[in-house]
């Protein structure tokens, strides 16, 4: 078998290389975003996969490395970049953006209650001194949601603000609807597309997505035959999404919340 390996992170492409480099030509790394695969294979002479596996989301690795700005439990520059070679920071996002995009962004990728408040604050505190490292974003959060509500929450009160930012600075959601399509047709009869997600966004996109390729018909529910046509060539794996058993998640806690849903090409 032969495996390509597509990442944003230059770390991570690096890092695999180094890891599988016993396989010799049997692996590949590629340095870009996996929702331009095609484009990405196409000058491999790569245009059908028996299978494509996306793990969604930010690694441990960039968890793991202050200086990268995606975590909130300590103090760094605000980067949150995936591909550090391109794009606009954090930290200038958060300078230039509006008010009321801020609460959307808050409100729809971090699916935060106190949005609009964070949002508020922020605006106003950025006119004082510039938003530049985590714990500034960390002050901000702490400011706008009550104490009472945060000793209640299970988790720390800045990790929806902190994802919501860092999928609007990479850009994660918004393409990856298309992408799921566009990586079915890559597959060959056969193939199967597995993800795994790690939030409920994500989750609820991918079981969507799968739902309506497994069922494309366009027809009226009260129609009581089919006449759009349209019949599908993919059939359903996993019905409810596989999640972490207990000895998987004692050697790795952050496997909690991942679920892994699968969809096959049948023709």
């Amino acid at each position: 078998g032969r495996l390509i390996g597509i990442d944003r992170d230059w770390e991570a492409v690096t890092a695999s290389e180094e890891r599988l480099r016993a396989f010799g030509a049997r692996f590949l790394a590629v340095h870009g975003n996996f929702f331009q695969m095609r484009e990405l294979l196409s000058p491999l002479g790569v245009h059908a996969a028996d299978g494509i596996l996306l793990d969604l989301g930010v690694s441990s690795h960039q968890l793991d490395t202050p200086e990268r700005g995606f975590s909130y439990h300590e103090d760094a520059p605000l980067d949150m970049r995936m591909d550090q070679s391109q794009g606009i920071t954090a930290a200038e996002l958060l300078a230039s953006i509006s008010e009321q995009e801020l609460t959307r962004i808050l409100r729809d990728y971090g699916e935060e209650k106190w949005a609009a408040r964070i949002a508020k604050i922020l605006v106003e505190r950025r006119q004082e001194h510039p938003i530049l490292t985590t714990q500034d974003l960390v002050k901000v959060v702490d400011a706008a949601i009550p104490k009472a509500v945060r000793r209640k929450d299970d988790g720390h009160p800045a990790r929806r603000t902190f994802q919501a930012v860092r999928i609007a600075v990479n850009d994660e959601l918004d393409p990856l609807d298309r992408a799921l399509e566009d990586f079915v047709d890559c597959l060959k009869p056969g193939g199967r597309l597995l993800v795994i997600t790690f939030h409920s966004l994500e989750d609820r996109l991918v079981k969507r997505c799968f739902q309506r390729l497994q069922n494309p018909c366009t027809c009226p529910p009260e129609f009581p035959v089919c006449v759009c046509g349209k019949v599908s060539d993919m059939k359903k794996v996993t019905g409810k999404p596989i999640v972490s058993g207990e000895a998987e998640l004692e050697s790795n806690p952050r496997a909690r919340s991942a679920k892994l849903r699968v969809i096959e090409k049948k023709r």
